[in-house]
């Protein structure tokens, strides 16, 4: 697991809570601890993984369409 940093410039306590509640979204950190907090019946873990691989394979599309040649 990757050590999440934030430094706090000029006391401005406000700015580095918004930068790590950003850092720690785009970890997945708290997805991470929902998922395991409660158990995941084995199709629904199936039906998740799926899920997320064709939203993986969306964004990279989208992101090929766009992209210089």
């Amino acid at each position: 697991m990757k050590d999440i940093e934030v430094k706090v410039f000029d006391n401005d306590l406000e700015k580095a809570m918004r930068i790590l509640k950003k850092k720690v979204q785009n970890d997945g950190l708290f997805k991470r601890l929902k998922m395991k907090k409660a158990y995941e019946k084995p199709s629904e873990y199936r039906r998740r993984k799926q899920r997320e691989a064709l939203r993986r394979q969306r964004i990279a599309a989208s992101r090929n369409r766009y992209r210089k040649k």
